[in-house]
Parts: structure tokens; C-alpha cells; sequence
């Protein structure tokens, strides 16, 4: 019988192969950026060649009139909180494999990062408007900001305040651009 205190090799490593995901490279090119790319070909396919894409827009537009047009609004938003899920469980796979442990709080703070990437990608935060490529340069914006940040060393609070403001600016002008 095993101690749970006892330090095994077979318990505390990582293999090399989950490390490969977060970590490695197919030649120049880093892992998690080839699985973004095939992440974002999928989902442009997803949402731009099928129905339920066409649903999804019009559920995100006006829910009340996608009902009475005959959509299952109930099966779209399960549809659509499905693969949130899934896409999130494949994120927290790539960050744990990246930073080679499982950390509960590595991720804290990184639902602001999306909203910000999204906002500033031109999606309305009251639905209806929105597209992927908007959202793919929204990420790259913020990658670009917290980059930035982090080598002026700004302090974590300030980044969040920084953040905020931002989501905040791009709220206002969407509902400017409303009018």
C-alpha cells in the first residue's frame, strides 16, 4: 500500500508529451499557436457555413424574434455553452501544460482578458454584431497591451484598472455608433 505523502516519479511528473502541447514547437512555430489556428478554422466553419451558425447570430440578434421564427433558442444556447465549455476545458489543458503544473489561480483574471479581446474586436456586448476576425485581432490587441504592460512593469492592479477602462471605452463607443 502506497503512502500519499511518499514522492513517486509516476505521481509527480509531467510527461513529455503534455508538456509538448503547451511548450513545444512544429518548427518555428509554437504548439498552442498551431491548435488556435485550427481552433478558429473550425469555429469560422462552424459559424459561417452552417445553420447553427446562422442560428447563433440570429439567437445573439433578437432571441424573442428567433423563437417565434421557429429556432429551438434552447438548443442553440446549449449548443453554444457546450463548446464554451469544451473550448475553456482546452484552454486550462494548454495553460497547465504550458506552465508544466496545475494551478487553481493561474487563470484568475483571464475572463477580463476576453471580454477586453472581444469589446475592443468590435462585438456588441447586447448581441447582435460580431464576427471572428474582429475577435482574433481584439486578441492580439491585448496580447499586445499586457505584453506591453508587463514590460513597463505596471503593477497587476493598474493592469485591471487599465483594462477595465478600456472595456468601458469600447462600450461607449459601441453604444455611439448605436445612435
Amino acid at each position: 500500500m502506497r503512502s500519499c505523502t511518499r514522492t513517486d516519479a509516476r505521481l509527480s511528473s509531467i510527461p513529455p508529451s503534455f508538456k509538448y502541447l503547451g511548450q513545444g514547437y512544429v518548427g518555428p512555430i509554437p504548439v498552442p499557436v498551431l491548435i488556435f489556428t485550427a481552433v478558429a478554422a473550425i469555429v469560422a466553419v462552424l459559424l459561417y457555413r452552417t445553420k447553427f451558425g446562422r442560428y447563433v447570430f440570429a439567437v445573439g440578434g433578437n432571441e424573442s424574434a428567433s423563437r417565434v421564427s421557429g429556432i429551438r433558442v434552447d438548443r442553440i444556447k446549449i449548443g453554444v455553452y457546450a463548446i464554451n465549455g469544451f473550448l475553456s476545458g482546452l484552454a486550462g489543458i494548454l495553460l497547465a501544460s504550458r506552465i508544466s503544473s496545475g494551478q487553481p489561480n493561474s487563470g484568475i483574471g483571464y475572463e477580463l482578458d476576453a471580454i477586453a479581446a472581444v469589446v475592443i474586436g468590435g462585438t456588441s456586448l447586447f448581441g447582435g454584431r460580431g464576427s471572428l476576425l474582429g475577435t482574433i485581432v481584439g486578441v492580439l490587441i491585448i496580447g499586445v497591451i499586457n505584453n506591453g504592460l508587463n514590460l513597463l512593469d505596471v503593477s497587476s492592479y493598474w493592469q485591471q484598472i487599465i483594462k477595465g477602462v478600456i472595456i468601458a471605452g469600447a462600450v461607449i463607443l459601441d453604444q455611439r455608433a448605436k445612435r
